[in-house]
């Protein structure tokens, strides 16, 4: 029996099998610290619990309308014009099961086959997969440590063919943390409109900006950007709502159209109690997601400095979200009880073996010479987890 060949051609994520065997481990006794994570480690703040509740309690736990409840629109409606200076109906709204669902729609109801889609290496894992599922071409476009792991903008126009159809933009960004400048999105959107081209602007992490960072929303800076743009959020990272499954999208009302057909065919509505406790999580009072945010700040201080003092590993400083790339090249060519680290996945694989440590090969994420590190854990385990680093890096021969 032929089964199908698209579904075949879908890679495994490799962030979900370093996390599997590592729980594995955990589950068997061994004390494991795991980097893997991505997802905030507090819990749901309490007036969103209870809002969950009030509505399971309310009978707010029937079918509602596929692209989600009206409440919950207006409530997206008004953080994007608060936090974004963007200007949306509720026509222009979809309420998915999570962000990855709101990407998916995205490309599948703007993809035709052969479309392609620009993204930029390093990727979060996802991104390829969801544009081959739409039988689109994921086209990678490099870049480089040197420039915080943004598009070069003449790097990108060299990757526009006729064929492309969107640019891929996730900032803050999942895994390196960056975040572009109001002049870098401005150059962005530009080569968009010269090009006649689309825009995804993935922003989930757009909460988790730390020091003077200021996240820009590129549908923010122009007419002609905001018509091109489908703009991607949720609630996940800035709530620690991961479980809840909320995310959204804003397009044009023919994109959104689209994207409520394919959706009820899919999956029909989101969880109704999800979307009533995040109507809570957009109005609500958000004093813990400011102490999560300090909180992030400091690990990622801790993180950031102890790495750039182990011997021949390196890292740049995330200016959001709460990862961590770390350059391993430097060791590559180096054995630990003759096993030779020659890549991310070796490194990973000896590093758990050896050392009890998860952490994510780069590979998943495009690039060979890094791997992943989340502080979206304890600060104590921060500190035990890159100990252990530091010992396994230093026994390498």
């Amino acid at each position: 029996m032929i089964l199908s060949k698209k579904a075949q051609q879908i890679q495994p994520s490799i962030t979900l099998a370093i996390t599997a065997k590592a729980k594995k481990m955990k589950a068997d006794g061994i004390d494991v610290i795991g980097f893997g994570a991505g997802e905030p480690d507090f819990n749901t703040p309490e007036n969103i619990q209870n809002a969950a509740i009030n509505a399971i309690r309310q009978g707010f736990t029937k079918y509602t309308p596929a692209s989600g409840i009206m409440e919950l629109k207006e409530a997206i409606v008004d953080k994007f014009n608060k936090d974004n200076n963007l200007n949306y109906k509720t026509t222009q709204i979809i309420v998915s099961s999570g962000a990855k669902q709101s990407l998916s729609n995205a490309f599948l109801s703007t993809l035709n086959p052969g479309d392609e889609v620009i993204v930029p290496v390093p990727y979060w894992v996802s991104y390829p997969e969801l544009i081959k599922l739409a039988d689109g071409v994921p086209v990678f476009v490099e870049t480089s440590e040197e420039s915080g792991f943004k598009y070069d903008i003449e790097a990108l126009r060299s990757a526009i063919t006729e064929k492309t159809k969107m640019i891929l933009l996730n900032s803050p960004n999942n895994p390196t943390g960056t975040v572009y400048t109001k002049e870098e999105l401005v150059a962005i959107a530009d080569l968009a409109k010269e090009k006649n081209i689309l825009i995804l602007s993935d922003e989930i992490y757009e909460k988790l900006l730390y020091g003077n960072t200021k996240h820009i929303s590129i549908a923010s800076l122009s007419e002609d950007a905001y018509n091109r743009t489908i703009v991607i959020n949720g609630v996940s990272k800035a709530y620690s709502m991961t479980g809840w499954r909320i995310g959204y999208s804003a397009s044009s009302e023919e994109i959104a159209k689209l994207m409520s057909n394919i959706q009820s065919h899919t999956t029909s509505n989101p969880n109704s109690i999800a979307q009533y406790a995040s109507v809570e999580a957009l109005k609500g009072d958000d004093a813990q997601m400011i102490t999560m945010v300090s909180e992030f700040k400091a690990r990622r201080d801790y993180m950031v400095n102890k790495i750039n003092s182990i011997e021949g590993v390196s890292c740049i400083n995330p200016e959001g979200a709460f990862y961590v790339m770390m350059n391993i090249s430097k060791i590559f060519g180096k054995k630990i009880d003759g096993v030779e680290i020659i890549d991310s996945m070796s490194f990973s694989e000896q590093l758990l073996d050896k050392a009890k440590v998860a952490v994510i090969p780069g590979i998943g994420f495009g690039v060979d010479n890094y791997v992943r590190f989340s502080y979206a854990t304890s600060m104590d385990n921060i500190q035990k987890g890159l100990d252990r680093v530091e010992k396994f890096i230093s026994e390498l021969k």
